[in-house]
C-alpha cells in the first residue's frame, strides 16, 4: 500500500488546503484546521472529543448551507434555511457528500440491489436481451409479423382446409350475449364456443357461471398460393378481433395453433406483452407478484400460537384467540362441532381427532344444528360456522383500531409466498430466463458468484443478444467489482435493506460513489472500517485510495490503527473528551503524530502506551447455555455453548453469521422467553440453560431517544 502514497504527502500549498478558522460547535474551543486537498486525511481522538463537530456539524454543515444558497429565494421558501456552523470562515470548500453511520433503510422494498442501482442494471438486461418462455409448457415464445405468419401458413397447411379464428374470451365467465350481438353486427356469422362451432343468433348467450373460450370464425377456406390476398385480409380481420393474437385449426383433424405479434406461448396460446424494465421491477405493480405485493413474503396465521398449548382443553382456554369457555354462540357451534365426533369442550386438545381440530379451525361444510334450550327458540337452530382462522382474518380486515390489529398480530407469522416462493415477481416476469436464470434466481446469488456467471453469461448467448447487452454487462461487471472491492462479496442483491449492519450500508454508499466518478468532491466518512473483519480492512483503504485518485478529498472520523497509519494526513483532536477535550492536539503525518509528547493518540501508534493483555482471565462457575441445531441465513444446523458469569466475544470475518446467531436466534430466544417480547427467532432445534438467567437486555448501534426532550438524565 506504501507505493499508493507515493507523492500525497508533500508540503501544502495555500490554494491546495481546506482551512477551517475559528471552530466553536458543541465542545469545540476556537480550534484552527488545515485539511490537504486531494488527500486521504483522518480526524482521530478519543470518543466524545469532538471529532464529528468538526467533520459533521462543521465542515459538512456548511458545505450543505453553501449548497441551499445557491437555490433561488422561492425554493428556499421550501426547503428551509440551514443556521451558519459556529465558525469564523472555511476557505476551499468542495462540493461535500457525507457517508455516515446513519440507520439503514428499514422500508421491506429497499435491497442492495436497489440501494446500488445494480438491480435496475439487471432489469435493463433482462427487458432488451432475455428469451422468454411459457410459464405453462415451457416453451420457448415466439412472436411473428403478419408476412411471416402468411408464410408460415402457406408452408404448414398448404392444401388443406382451415378455419381461421380470432380469440375474443379466454377462460372467463359471463353471458356475452353483448358480444355475440356486436359481432353480428360486424358481419360475422359463427363463432366458436368452448371447441363448439355455433351460428350467432340473436338473442344468443351463453351460462354466465362458466368459464368460456370464445372465438371468432373470420375465414373458411382451403390454404393455396391462389388465395394469398383473401388470406392476407383474413390473417389481418383476425389480428384486429384478436388484439393481436390468431388461431388457426384444421378443419380435418380439429388441432389448433396460435399465432402472435407479440410474445406467444404456440401450445397454449398464452401471450406475454412487449418486455420494459419496470415488468422486472417488485416496486411495480407491472412486475410485482399480485399475492404477496412484491415483498415475498405474507402474514399467515400460525396455528402454535393460536393453540399454542394443547395439553389443555378448549373450556380451559386451549383455542387462545377465545379464551375460556363462555356461554356465547361460538363455543356452542364448536360444542356441536365435537358432539359429532363423540368429544366435548373439556376434552384435551391434543386427544381431539385431527378431523374435528381442523373443523374448528376452518370451519364446517354444512350448517351446524345448536340445541333449541341454548338458544331459547321453539326448535333447534341452524347456524353456519366459518371457523377460527376466518373469524380472525374477519377482525383484521375490519378491526381498524390500534388495539384490534395488535391483539390478532400476536397470532400471525411471517411465511414465505406461496405463490412466487419468495422471488416477489409475477410469473410472467420469472418466465424471462438468460442462460437458464431468471433475474430473481441472480439476485439470490452471492456477489462473488454472480461476478463469475456474467464473467461467462456472454459465450451463452445469441450473437445479436450479446451485441445488446456488452454495454449493461460491463456496466454491471464495474458495480460488482466496487462492492467486492470494499468488503462485500457476500451479500446478495435481494438482501433486504434492514437486515445490513451500519458498517455494511456505509459500505455499499461508500461503492455507489466510487461508480458514480464524481471527481473534486469532499467525502466525509463516519468510521467505514466499523464492522469489518482486518482481513477485509486493507479492501477498504486500497477503496479509499481509488475514490482520492479520482481527485477528491476524504476526510473518514477513525479510530483503527491502520488506516491512520495509511493515511496522508492526521488530525488529533482531543486531548480528552467533553469539556475536556475540543482542541486541536496536533495534525500532520503518521511520524509526527506518534512524535508529539501531547497525542494520546501517537502514544498509542508509537508504542509508548499500550493495552496490556490480562495475565489471569476470569473462569466461569460452571452454568452454560447450549443452543443446538441453528439454522438461519447462512448457519446450517450450528451449535453454540455459550458460558455464563463471563465475557464471551462473538468473532469472524464479516458476513460469517455473528448477528445472525446473537441477534437473529439468541437474542431473541431469550426476549421471547424471559420478556415475553412478540418475536420470532430464526430456526433452531433446542435450547438448555435458559433457566440459569431472569432477563436479557441488548445495546446496540440505535439511537437510546428520539425526541427532542430525550437527554443522558431521562
Amino acid at each position: 500500500m506504501d507505493n499508493i502514497n507515493n507523492g500525497h504527502n508533500g508540503g501544502m500549498q495555500e490554494d491546495n488546503v481546506i482551512k477551517v478558522v475559528g471552530a466553536r460547535v458543541h465542545n469545540l474551543k476556537n480550534i484552527d484546521v488545515t485539511i490537504p486537498r486531494d488527500q486521504l486525511t483522518v480526524i482521530t481522538g478519543l470518543s466524545g472529543s469532538g471529532k464529528s463537530s468538526l467533520a459533521f456539524d462543521t465542515i459538512y454543515a456548511e458545505g450543505q448551507r453553501r449548497y441551499i444558497e445557491t437555490f433561488s429565494a422561492y425554493a428556499r421558501n421550501f426547503i428551509g434555511g440551514l443556521e451558519r456552523p459556529d465558525v469564523d470562515e472555511i476557505q476551499g470548500l468542495s462540493p461535500v457528500i457525507s457517508i455516515e453511520q446513519k440507520t439503514v433503510n428499514r422500508n421491506p422494498r429497499s435491497t442492495v440491489g436497489t440501494t446500488t442501482e445494480i438491480y435496475d442494471f439487471f432489469r435493463l438486461l433482462f427487458a432488451r436481451a432475455a428469451t422468454a418462455y411459457s410459464y405453462v409448457t415451457g416453451e420457448k415464445m415466439v412472436k411473428y409479423t403478419d408476412e411471416q405468419i402468411l408464410q408460415l401458413l402457406l408452408k404448414d397447411y398448404a392444401g388443406q382446409p382451415v378455419y381461421i379464428l380470432a380469440p375474443v374470451v379466454r377462460a372467463r365467465k359471463g353471458h356475452y350475449r353483448e358480444l355475440f350481438d356486436t359481432l353480428r353486427k360486424k358481419g360475422f356469422l359463427n363463432v366458436r364456443v368452448d371447441g363448439e362451432n355455433l351460428p350467432i343468433t340473436a338473442g344468443m348467450k351463453v351460462d354466465r357461471y362458466k368459464n368460456h373460450n370464445i372465438e371468432v370464425v373470420v375465414d373458411k377456406l382451403l390454404v393455396q398460393p391462389k388465395d394469398d390476398e383473401r388470406l392476407k385480409k383474413s390473417v389481418a380481420t383476425a389480428m384486429k378481433q384478436g388484439e393481436g393474437l390468431l388461431m388457426i385449426m384444421d378443419k380435418e383433424t380439429g388441432a389448433a395453433k396460435y399465432y402472435s405479434k407479440r410474445l406467444m406461448c404456440p401450445t397454449s396460446g398464452i401471450s406475454y406483452g412487449d418486455p420494459a424494465p419496470n415488468k422486472f421491477s417488485f416496486n411495480s405493480p407491472e412486475g410485482a407478484c399480485p399475492h404477496c405485493k412484491g415483498l415475498g413474503y405474507i402474514n399467515e396465521i400460525d396455528l402454535d400460537k393460536v393453540m399454542p398449548d394443547r395439553k389443555l382443553s378448549i373450556y380451559e382456554g386451549a383455542i387462545v384467540p377465545l379464551g375460556k369457555y363462555k356461554n356465547q354462540m361460538i363455543f356452542w357451534q364448536i360444542d356441536a362441532i365435537l358432539q359429532k365426533y363423540e368429544c366435548q369442550l373439556k376434552t384435551p386438545v391434543a386427544e381431539l381427532p385431527e378431523e374435528a381440530i381442523n373443523e374448528i379451525l376452518y370451519g364446517s361444510l354444512g350448517n351446524i344444528r345448536i340445541s333449541k334450550e341454548l338458544v331459547h327458540t321453539s326448535s333447534d337452530y341452524f347456524v353456519e360456522f366459518n371457523g377460527i382462522i376466518k373469524y380472525l382474518h374477519n377482525v383484521m380486515e375490519n378491526d381498524d383500531s390500534a388495539s384490534g390489529q395488535k391483539w390478532a398480530d400476536q397470532f400471525l407469522a411471517v411465511v414465505k409466498c406461496p405463490e412466487c416462493k419468495g422471488q416477489r415477481l409475477n410469473r410472467e416476469s420469472l418466465s424471462y430466463r438468460i442462460w437458464d436464470k431468471n433475474i430473481s434466481e441472480l439476485a439470490q446469488m452471492d456477489l462473488s458468484e454472480l461476478k463469475e456467471w456474467l464473467g461467462q453469461v456472454e459465450d451463452h448467448m445469441e450473437p445479436q443478444q450479446r451485441k445488446i447487452a456488452q454495454e449493461i454487462v460491463k456496466e454491471i461487471r464495474t458495480r460488482l467489482d466496487f462492492m467486492i472491492d470494499v468488503g462485500l462479496e457476500y451479500l446478495a442483491l435481494d438482501r433486504q435493506s434492514a437486515t445490513l449492519s451500519g458498517g455494511e450500508s456505509q459500505r455499499i454508499r461508500l461503492a455507489t460513489q466510487i461508480g458514480s466518478q464524481l471527481v473534486n468532491v469532499l467525502y466525509i466518512l463516519d468510521e467505514p472500517s466499523i464492522g469489518l473483519h482486518q482481513r477485509d480492512n486493507a479492501k477498504l483503504l486500497k477503496t479509499l485510495y481509488r475514490l482520492r485518485d479520482l481527485g477528491n478529498t476524504l476526510v473518514v472520523v477513525e479510530h483503527d490503527e491502520e488506516t491512520m497509519r495509511e493515511a496522508d494526513h492526521i488530525v488529533d483532536i482531543g486531548p480528552r473528551a467533553g469539556i475536556h477535550g475540543g482542541q486541536l492536539v496536533c495534525q500532520g503525518t503518521v511520524e509526527e503524530i506518534c512524535a508529539n509528547p501531547d497525542s494520546i493518540t501517537g502514544a498509542y501508534l508509537s508504542g509508548r502506551k499500550k493495552i496490556e493483555v490480562p495475565k489471569t482471565r476470569r473462569t466461569s462457575d460452571g452454568r452454560w447455555i447450549h443452543l443446538k441445531g441453528c439454522r438461519m441465513n447462512n448457519l446450517d444446523g450450528t451449535n453454540f455453548d455459550i458460558p455464563l458469569g463471563v465475557l464471551t466475544c462473538v468473532t469472524g470475518v464479516s458476513g460469517s453469521g455473528k448477528s445472525t446467531f446473537v441477534n437473529g436466534i439468541l437474542y431473541k430466544i431469550l426476549a421471547r422467553d424471559l420478556n415475553r417480547a412478540k418475536v420470532k427467532p430464526g430456526s433452531y432445534e433446542k435450547i438448555e440453560g435458559i433457566e440459569n438467567l431472569d432477563k436479557v437486555i441488548v445495546i446496540d448501534q440505535s439511537p437510546i431517544g428520539r425526541t427532542d426532550r430525550s437527554n443522558p438524565a431521562t
